[in-house]
């Protein structure tokens, strides 16, 4: 018996604008509307756009975690060494000699945070990601050039093609689109 897993209908609905205010205007009108499965696309970031879709990061969480476990990692590794494992008295000074600390404790709390960064913002984004439907949508490659696209997708509670396609023309975009999968 075969099973076909293939997703029925489209992957959402997409909306083309020539301005950014008009992609804004949108995204805000969507999020009023209730709709909360929504991406936007643009070659540069829309002040305003990424409220209005309810876009939250957990970036600045993971950048910090890092920070701080490279802070304690460096600091305690010198410690362990030199308190615990290698106590040797060198003229008199402490074994927890936490000022000779600093440096490699602040370069390891940059680099760690460095590191949380990137990989952070990649595992966060879903990279690498060779595919995404939205690819699908004839004039997308204008999104790193000079459009603007807002993405309802289906899988938003609200979302029926036909009423979702009304709000999307309600917008006046340059032209609209069904993204399939």
């Amino acid at each position: 018996m075969h099973h076909d897993h293939a997703p029925k209908g489209p992957y959402g609905l997409m909306a083309e604008f020539l301005r950014p205010e008009d992609l804004l205007a949108a995204a805000q009108r969507a999020a009023a509307d209730g709709y909360t499965a929504v991406d936007a696309y643009s070659p540069f970031p829309v002040h305003g756009v990424d409220d209005a879709i309810g876009a939250r990061t957990h970036l600045p969480w993971l950048i910090f975690a890092g920070g701080a476990l490279g802070g304690l990692g460096g600091y305690g590794m010198q410690w362990f060494a030199s308190a615990v494992h290698y106590r040797i008295d060198i003229a008199g000074k402490p074994y927890n000699s936490w000022p000779s600390f600093m440096p490699v404790t602040f370069e390891l709390t940059v680099l760690m945070a460095s590191f949380a960064a990137v990989f952070g913002m990649l595992y966060l984004n879903g990279f690498p990601k060779p595919y995404d439907p939205v690819f699908n949508v004839p004039g997308f490659d204008k999104a790193s050039q000079d459009r603007f696209f807002l993405c309802i997708r289906a899988d938003d509670p609200q979302f029926s093609l036909d009423t979702t396609k009304r709000f999307l023309e309600s917008l006046e975009p340059e032209t609209l689109s069904e993204v399939p999968f």
